[in-house]
């Protein structure tokens, strides 16, 4: 259902964005690489937290981290990772093919700037071997993102 919820997102808002499934799993930053044929760190990984009662969306580059200081200035206080039934319950999509795309309900989306890096990135499209292809202002725009610095870079993987 959420591959499908993703692709209706698509056809409605985005009908020129094709929803890409591959054979392999995409399901890892890694592997979503290897399938899409991108170096990792233009994945654009989508987090699924909570800080207080909030339960939000971060979408960021494949080989960013978290920065707890950073999140903690622009939130007020540390996020809290969810477990994988309540990241299905809140997103639709299982882990792996998290995305801020075809959710059942409105949550928070906030855009990392490590995204803007790229030209394009590659986020998963609501299963774990699934994706788009997107730039990260479009990603951006259509999902409502707010852009926000809550990441450490991490080295380019070489390769």
């Amino acid at each position: 259902m959420s591959l499908e919820s993703v692709r209706a997102f698509f056809a409605t808002h985005a009908p020129d964005i094709d929803v890409i499934v591959t054979e392999q799993s995409s399901a890892t930053v890694a592997l979503a690489a290897e399938a899409h044929g991108v170096r990792p760190e233009q994945i654009a990984k989508t987090i699924c937290l909570r800080v207080g009662e909030t339960t939000m969306l971060v979408v960021a580059c494949g080989t960013a981290r978290l920065d707890n200081r950073k999140f903690k200035d622009r939130f007020g206080a540390k996020p809290r990772m969810l477990g994988a039934e309540e990241v299905t319950a809140a997103t639709s999509h299982p882990v792996g093919g998290v995305c801020p795309f075809g959710l059942p309900s409105p949550l928070p989306i906030y855009c990392d700037v490590t995204l803007r890096d790229f030209d394009e990135v590659v986020p998963a499209a609501g299963a774990t071997n699934a994706a788009v292809r997107i730039s990260p202002q479009r990603m951006a725009e259509l999902t409502g993102a707010e852009w926000i610095d809550v990441c450490q870079q991490a080295a380019p993987v070489e390769g």
